[in-house]
């Protein structure tokens, strides 16, 4: 949208930042879940809603020059988020409650290096297909894809849920389930650290290919290889956390240890993005992304394999709004950090006049995000000195 039809990065990343707003009520909606019995309706339902809207999406990307294009475009986003949130809110909790503690870490690790095959292969897919761009192509790739994706989920999730026995367990109504939440101080630290750490990891996503096509010259198609290189660095780095914590230890400690170095290598590389944006295009760009793909995996794995040990840690019959509270405080960090990065650069190139300044700007702020994100991560099994008073949630 940015290269192809002029617009203002800050457009796309405003519908994006939508996207994830509507996801705030993942703790409603993993709630709903843990009281239902079943998850399976709200995995495929989501899917189907999602589907829906990234194929209207990709309609309302072609209809940019028309009135209702970017109207199109906002419902489309928000049954994106709905989808997503409902899906991906579900899928968790049932990983969560399924699978035995000992290997949460592990089946965490094993679903998203899964995810991350997906994004390669779709990536690629569509980057090879994508040029030479027209706007028919654009429609009739991303239809097929979500198709695909419709058909592959439905077959994923069949039977899976009848394999696992009920728990007859006592659930808390919404505000109690809340209050446990509050109440639990790892949960609570682990909320801001994902919350942080989240800012700093999405802030790049809608600006990587923009700054690659503006300042290295790359076309569409490369621009969305250049995502799949990404995501291949982000499968190297998960398998390297499931591999060694399988052989060396499997404990909180060295989880978190492995998010630490995440983070810390994530500033590194986008301090790295940032000299390529002055040297540009003589940087090696593809080398360094596939760095910060690496260390982007490393960090999320882990926190992933973190965050399904405390889900499963509130007891059963709580792992649904436990992943909501954590997927509401990832979906406003998401829409905060795309949003601002966004704008930054928009911001930036206006102000100085000098787009590779921009983009060294807002990849230096990134950097500085990432690091306070460490330092969090260090502190969520800290002593707490005393506990401050519970607030009071009310229903709706």
């Amino acid at each position: 949208m940015v290269v192809e039809y002029g617009l203002a990065a800050s457009l796309p990343a405003a519908l994006v930042a939508f996207h994830y707003a509507v996801q705030m009520t993942r703790a409603r909606w993993g709630h709903g879940s843990d009281s239902g019995g079943r998850r399976t309706p709200w995995i495929i339902g989501g899917m189907a809603v999602l589907g829906l809207g990234g194929f209207l999406a990709a309609v309302a990307t072609t209809w940019m020059a028309r009135p209702d294009g970017i109207a199109l475009a906002v419902v489309a986003f928000a049954l994106i988020g709905i989808g997503v949130g409902a899906a991906g809110t579900s899928l968790l909790a049932l990983l969560a409650s399924a699978v035995a503690p000992g290997r949460r870490p592990a089946a965490a690790a094993i679903t998203w290096i899964m995810m991350i095959v997906g994004f390669i292969v779709t990536t690629k897919i569509v980057g090879d297909h994508l040029d030479p761009f027209s706007p028919k192509r654009l429609v009739t790739i991303v239809g097929a894809v979500v198709a695909t994706a419709f058909v592959v989920a439905v077959a994923a999730i069949a039977g899976i849920e009848r394999a696992t026995a009920p728990v007859a367990v006592t659930k808390p109504d919404f505000a109690e389930a809340l209050r446990e939440i509050w109440a639990d101080d790892r949960a609570r630290r682990f909320t801001v650290f994902v919350a942080v750490s989240m800012v700093a990891y999405s802030a790049q996503e809608l600006i990587l290919e923009p700054f690659a096509g503006l300042l290295f010259g790359f076309t569409p198609g490369q621009s969305t290889g250049l995502a799949a290189l990404q995501h291949s660095g982000a499968l190297g780095g998960m398998i390297v956390v499931g591999v060694a914590g399988t052989l060396f230890g499997r404990g909180a400690g060295w989880m978190r240890g492995w998010t630490i170095a995440g983070c810390i290598g994530s500033a590194a590389a986008l301090v790295a993005l940032g000299l390529a944006a002055v040297a540009a295009p003589d940087w090696p760009l593809r080398p360094t992304v596939v760095v910060l793909g690496f260390a982007n995996g490393v960090f999320a794995v882990a926190a992933v394999g973190s965050m399904m040990g405390l889900a499963g840690a509130g007891g059963a019959g709580r792992e649904g709004v436990r992943m909501g509270v954590w997927g509401a405080a990832q979906a406003v960090a998401f829409a905060v950090g795309g949003f601002v990065g966004a704008v930054g650069v928009d911001l930036g190139r206006t102000l100085s006049g000098s787009t590779p300044r921009a983009f060294l700007t807002v990849f230096a702020a990134e950097a500085a995000v990432f690091v306070v994100a460490a330092v969090l991560a260090a502190r969520i099994d800290a002593p707490v000195a005393a506990r401050a008073p519970l607030p009071r949630f009310v229903e709706g």
